[in-house]
């Protein structure tokens, strides 16, 4: 039976006997990575237990110390706490350190904090081999310059495009985050206008515009003919977005579930040592069975 504890405002549910986990947000309810990793934890016979955990905005230093003390084993972080996280750790895998926010924690001897961010390493994995789709050599375009984006441009820089541009509604938060990577790679930042006139073979939405049923304000010809669409955004009818480029000929038009339960993978993998099989559980999500 789950034994419920409370720090500072935080309740967190904690299983005697079984290794926990939980994953720190707010809103948080909505999440699947507690069905996630209890399938994971099926498929590798693993012993956890994995929570959703609210956090107010201005306490999640604290539920974190918190729920190490509790004896959690590591935990996930979605917004809006990434960058609060990257802050919090004593040290930081590379990607984490380059993308400026975490995802992934977990505790050290004496109740060090270390972190990951696995959500890049999520997205290539889902285009590259889940949908076997082509980065390397590709041009190609990012849209939004927040804590999304942020996370996954050092992968997308890894995989090798040929030309890559980050656009977003406000240039300058575009322009200052290409320039933070341009040492690894000519990475260019601009505002949607600029983009008239320049075409793409893929065009990656991290923006939340789709939460909204918005679309950015994408030039026609932006997306080549053969090219594809990916939104980091998903649900059970296709994003704004993802309507946007089917209305324009764009046969692969892929949203973010993928991502989902490939960086959920990883981190499981950080975790356990252990790598899941992700398709199976892709699917389960996909039919609604969990």
């Amino acid at each position: 039976m789950a034994a419920r504890e409370r720090a500072v405002s935080v309740e967190f549910a904690l299983v005697a006997g079984s290794d926990n986990y939980c994953v720190f947000g707010n809103p948080v309810a909505h999440s699947k990575s507690p069905r996630i990793h209890a399938e994971f934890a099926r498929q590798t016979h693993q012993n956890i237990h994995y929570s959703a955990v609210l956090v107010p905005g201005h306490e999640f230093p604290q539920a974190v110390r918190r729920f190490r003390e509790l004896g959690g084993r590591g935990a996930n972080v979605t917004l809006p706490f990434k960058q609060e996280a990257w802050r919090l750790c004593a040290e930081r895998q590379s990607r984490a350190q380059l993308a400026g926010a975490v995802n992934t924690l977990w505790f050290g001897e004496g109740g060090a904090i270390f972190g990951d961010n696995t959500d890049g390493a999520g997205l290539v994995r889902d285009i590259a081999l889940n949908r076997g789709l082509e980065l390397r050599g590709a041009d190609l375009l990012l849209l939004g310059a927040g804590g999304a984006a942020r996370g996954v441009v050092p992968a997308l820089i890894e995989a090798s495009p040929r030309r890559f541009v980050i656009a977003n509604r406000t240039p300058g938060r575009a322009v200052g985050l290409a320039a933070e990577f341009s040492e690894l790679f000519p990475v260019t930042g601009c505002g949607f206008h600029a983009l008239d006139g320049q075409s793409f073979d893929a065009i990656i939405n991290a923006t939340s515009a789709s939460l909204h049923g918005e679309v950015p304000p994408l030039p026609d010809g932006v997306i080549r003919a053969a090219g594809w669409c990916y939104d980091l955004m998903y649900a059970r009818e296709p994003t704004a977005f993802l309507r946007w480029a089917a209305a324009r000929g764009v046969a692969q038009c892929v949203d973010g579930l993928g991502m989902l339960v490939e960086q959920a993978a990883e981190s499981f993998r950080i975790w356990r040592g252990v790598r899941p099989e992700t398709r199976p559980v892709i699917d389960l999500l996909r039919s609604g069975e969990v």
